[in-house]
């Protein structure tokens, strides 16, 4: 009794010091989202550790014995023991001598919290892979799906069905710009009157009642993009008034980049909620380097009070649809209207001129050779080829004029998702190293042989530990495990998870530092990642011992918020 009271007294002292250290290095906000402060968090950690050593028989149902625990806060790692009962984090220290119906040697590892992907697709794969293995081998517990302006409606509704399916990752939503807007403008590009801004309005509020964790955009697609910036500000205030957030994939991030950021910033500042620049990234051998311009941006905003932060993938290649090189005015109205501009000489010249300066400056990387399918539904054989190859096929030179062409007659076929090559690694190190930058994979749960997709599905978070922490050092690992997970949690209001800590949700990964690795590559993308020993989602076994359980402890996840007045 007194060994373990002992250690009782020793975990708390840890932490407290740890909760003193958060205090004075915390650069990045936890958002106003999380209504916990850390004091309190750290009281609620010596109750529940107290209560679970102050009697002679601790008893826990999975103990995580011997590894180098991580926070969540950004520090280093110390030695200790995890305790789970239930759903919850009991306690974090000495558990040595505690019964456990579960004890799991973790010496030399990795303990985390599991990892929050706060820009997920997983909802085109949820149903699919329930098992979402590809997020599981890479310790993701978590994702927000809903991004780019684009959201199932209603969000209530989504969640019933997630649930009732089961998951091994947990899901919440934003409700998306994009989609609100269809539903009651279609894809005209105009202005809402006054009744239909009502209209678009009533349906945030109804999502951010649902639980949506708040309004994405996606300015640079149709419809959004036919969206000014004051229409946006008015649906952010409806989210503000639930505490949400505004996650915005930007107008441009090419040669307009720096204006870009500017509105997303606006719509923050005059929204009066959390703004995040999602995926950020310079787009274009014209702009590389804008990074340092379009950070000192962000930071003169944070500077003035603005709650501005970012998340990124960490890769030099985007993917997105065909139509991402067309000019927003000829997507007015859908395919149908599309295919009527495009059989017009005139307006197909336009649309061909305006794609041959897109392959040139913009996502084309300056080569079709740069733009490669990754998915094409009406021509299979089609995937993991680029437009380049295609053309040197036909016989043709692989110009950006040819190029042009191309994609024209494959937009009329049908289009296909791409993987597109315009970005610089100097700019991806400039951003994740930025202390406001977390990490998201904007991708989605795949499963092997569908298609040819980017690889950030796969190892997003994988890459950042094996290359840019253990090989380019450009953060630790406590860093790392931050913008992974505390990070992200707190900006969208996850209260109870994203902190290794006692009475929290245990979303928990175990990683070798040493050895986790990504395997996916571009072009051959469908390989797990490895290095992650053990996942636990809501204290259950997702993962153990290198192999999926089958297991599905993954929950819909809702933010609670009541409407301010």
């Amino acid at each position: 009794m007194i060994r373990m009271q002992t250690g009782v007294r020793g975990f708390a002292a840890r932490a407290g010091e740890r909760t003193r250290r958060r205090g004075l290095r915390r650069a990045a906000p936890s958002g106003s989202s999380d209504c916990a402060s850390d004091w309190g968090r750290a009281v609620a950690a010596l109750l529940a550790a107290l209560l679970a050593g102050g009697c002679g028989s601790e008893s826990f149902d999975i103990v995580l014995a011997g590894g180098d625990v991580y926070d969540g806060g950004g520090g280093e790692a110390q030695t200790a023991d995890v305790g789970i009962r239930g759903d919850r984090i009991a306690a974090v220290g000495d558990l040595s001598g505690a019964d456990a119906a579960v004890r799991v040697d973790v010496g030399g590892l990795a303990v985390a919290p599991g990892f929050v992907d706060v820009h997920s697709h997983a909802v085109r794969g949820a149903f699919r892979h329930p098992l979402a293995e590809n997020y599981i081998f890479q310790g993701v517990t978590t994702a927000l799906g809903g991004p780019d302006g684009s959201s199932p409606l209603p969000i209530g509704a989504w969640l019933e069905e997630f649930e009732t399916a089961g998951s091994a990752i947990n899901m919440g939503l934003t409700v998306g710009h994009g989609t609100v807007r269809r539903e009651v403008l279609g894809l005209e590009d105009r202005a809402p009157t006054e009744d239909e801004l009502d209209r678009m309005r009533e349906i945030v509020d109804q999502a951010m009642r649902d639980g949506a964790y708040g309004l994405s955009t996606g300015l640079k697609y149709v419809p959004g993009a036919f969206a000014e910036t004051e229409e946006v500000i008015e649906l952010a205030k409806v989210a503000a008034g639930y505490g949400g957030v505004h996650i915005s994939h930007m107008r441009e991030e090419g040669l307009e980049l720096l204006d870009s950021v500017r509105e997303t910033i606006r719509i923050g500042e005059e929204g009066g909620l959390p703004t995040q620049i999602t995926h950020h990234k310079v787009v274009g051998a014209p702009m590389w380097g804008q990074s340092a311009e379009s950070l000192r941006l962000v930071d003169e905003a944070v500077a003035r009070g603005v709650d501005v932060t970012i998340d990124q993938y960490p890769y030099t290649a985007s993917s997105t649809g065909l139509t991402i090189l067309f000019p927003a005015w000829s997507l007015e109205g859908g395919q149908e209207a599309l295919a009527e501009r495009m059989a017009d000489p005139e307006q197909r010249a336009r649309i061909r001129d305006a794609i041959e300066r897109n392959l040139e400056v913009d996502r084309g990387g300056g080569s079709p050779d740069n733009v490669v399918i990754a998915s094409c539904a009406w021509d299979r054989s089609l995937e993991g080829r680029s437009l380049g190859d295609i053309l040197r096929e036909r016989g043709l030179e692989a110009t950006n004029a040819n190029g042009a062409e191309l994609a024209l007659e494959l937009q009329a076929n049908g289009g296909f998702g791409g993987v597109f090559h315009a970005m610089h690694e100097d700019d991806v190190r400039r951003i994740m190293a930025h202390p406001r930058t977390m990490i998201a994979s904007d991708g989605g749960i795949t499963g092997p042989g569908e298609g040819v997709p980017h690889p950030r599905n796969y190892g997003t978070f994988a890459r950042v530990l094996s290359l840019y922490v253990r090989e380019a050092g450009l953060f630790s690992v406590g860093e790392a495990v931050r913008k992974m997970s505390a990070f992200p949690a707190e900006r969208i209001g996850l209260s109870d998870r994203g902190r290794l800590e006692a009475g929290r949700i245990a979303d928990i990964t175990v990683f070798d530092p040493d050895a986790v690795e990504e395997h996916a590559e571009f072009g051959d993308p469908h390989h797990y990642a490895s290095g992650t020993r053990h996942v636990l989602v809501s204290g259950e076994f997702a993962l153990r011992d290198g192999v999926v359980t089958g297991a599905r402890p993954g929950r819909a996840l809702r933010l609670n918020r009541i409407a301010s007045e």
